[in-house]
């Protein structure tokens, strides 16, 4: 018989407040066509994206967190000492040690809360809501701050014609706590690891210990270039499309609704034609509010769905209570979905 005795936190979880931070810097796709080959149309029509975010010296993915999370812990009513856990899904914190949470945790006020990074990707979001849910069930914090933020400028790659116009900066954040009835569903998530090439820094940091420039890719003034994200857009077009579309309908199952019974539909800001496919694949009926943050925001890779989500709570696009269907999807390649009550 086990010594260990059990504890138990609230019957479920739910969001209670969400709070978001665009840099000041707004750069249009004129900006982006100085250092490539392509027009303001191609762009648009590619990916739905007009403008993105980019972070100055002083937005450093610290101070994006922790504006974003002040705005979260005072719409969700509590207090910086009542957060228990701290966790920041980010790929874009190049320290590899310590977690860019605890600084998140000490510089918010919280009383010594658990704090750590997780590297997820676009589904980073999906996954920390996860972990956060389930602590607040299970008893080991009351209240827990998600972050996802990213400085996605620091890892693109301005003259890579495929990629230069998709990324943006940002920080979304939402506190879990407890709930007396279910406010957030099961989640479908998992890993495609065998697909991991299709998305894929262009140069390990390692790499950059060999002294060997010949190795090393350069840029149009023949300088070394600075690791980023580079990815082969239709293998991922393709997986998002047709593969997502089934983990999106396998949370809707799980929570035990349908597309008729959703109010909202906020998927990673990937690209606006991944997003219409899918909004088509569900056959999601007109009432339901699709987020097309990434118009003006890009694609913020763990940032997009709390950014997303704030932005739609904040314009009126949709309201407090209504049931949202999230999924978050990109480099691993990886996945979560969930179906949530908005705060």
């Amino acid at each position: 018989m086990s010594k260990i005795r059990a504890h138990k936190g609230a019957p479920y979880a739910r969001i209670l407040g969400v709070g978001g931070y665009r840099p000041v810097r707004v750069v249009p796709n004129e900006v982006i066509l100085e250092r490539i080959d392509s027009s303001d149309e191609w762009i648009r029509s590619r990916s739905g994206i007009e403008s993105r975010h980019w972070a100055n010296d002083e937005e450093t993915v610290a101070a994006m967190s922790i504006e974003a999370s002040g705005k979260a812990i005072a719409n969700a009513g509590v207090s910086a000492e009542q957060i228990g856990a701290v966790v920041v899904a980010t790929v874009s914190h190049f320290s590899q040690t310590p977690a860019i949470a605890t600084e998140i945790a000490d510089k918010l006020g919280t009383a010594k809360a658990a704090a750590f990074d997780i590297s997820a990707g676009c589904a980073g979001f999906g996954y920390g809501l996860t972990l956060a849910k389930g602590m607040v069930v299970d008893g080991s914090a009351d209240y827990v701050l998600v972050i996802g933020v990213e400085r996605l400028s620091d890892l693109t790659d301005p003259e890579d014609r495929a990629t230069a116009f998709l990324f943006g900066d940002g920080a979304g954040a939402v506190v879990v706590g407890p709930s007396e009835e279910p406010h957030i569903g099961p989640t479908v998530w998992g890993s495609e690891g065998d697909k991991a090439a299709t998305i894929k820094q262009t140069v390990p940091w390692d790499q950059f210990r060999i002294g060997d420039v010949s190795q090393l890719p350069l840029d149009s003034k023949g300088e070394v270039k600075f690791p980023a994200i580079t990815q082969e857009g239709q293998a991922v077009f393709r997986w998002a499309v047709f593969e997502m579309a089934k983990v999106a309908k396998e949370a809707l199952d799980a929570a035990g609704l349908t597309a008729d019974d959703l109010d909202a539909f906020i998927p990673h800001q990937a690209n606006e034609r991944i997003i219409d496919s899918m909004v088509k694949t569900l056959k999601l009926p007109e009432h339901v509010t699709v987020a097309r943050d990434v118009r003006t925001t890009g694609n913020t890779s763990a940032a997009s769905i709390p950014l997303a989500m704030e932005r739609l709570l904040a314009t009126g696009e949709a309201k407090s209570g209504d049931t949202a269907l999230v999924i978050g999807f990109g480099a691993g390649l990886v996945y979560a979905a969930t179906v949530v009550t908005l705060p």
